[in-house]
C-alpha cells in the first residue's frame, strides 16, 4: 500500500505545482496542498502497519526473512 500512497502524494504535489504555476484558482491550491498533507499521516501509518506485519509473520513463520 505504501507506493499508492507516495503516488497519490506526488500526484497531489504535481497538481499543486501545475496550479500555482498556471496561477490557478486559489481555492484548486488550496485543495491541491490539503490533500498532500492529509496524505502524510497516510504514508507514515501505512510504514508503520508494513514493518509491524513483518515482524509478525516472522514469528509465526520462521522461513519468512524480514530484510531492512
Amino acid at each position: 500500500m505504501v507506493p499508492f500512497a507516495v503516488g497519490g502524494l506526488a500526484a497531489f504535489a504535481v497538481a499543486a505545482l501545475i496550479i500555482w504555476l498556471a496561477d490557478g484558482p486559489d481555492r484548486w491550491l488550496q485543495v491541491s496542498i490539503a490533500g498532500f498533507l492529509a496524505g502524510i499521516p497516510g504514508l507514515i501509518t501505512m510504514i508503520v502497519h508494513d514493518r509491524h506485519r513483518r515482524r509478525r509473520r516472522a514469528l509465526t513463520h520462521p522461513e519468512f526473512r524480514v530484510t531492512s
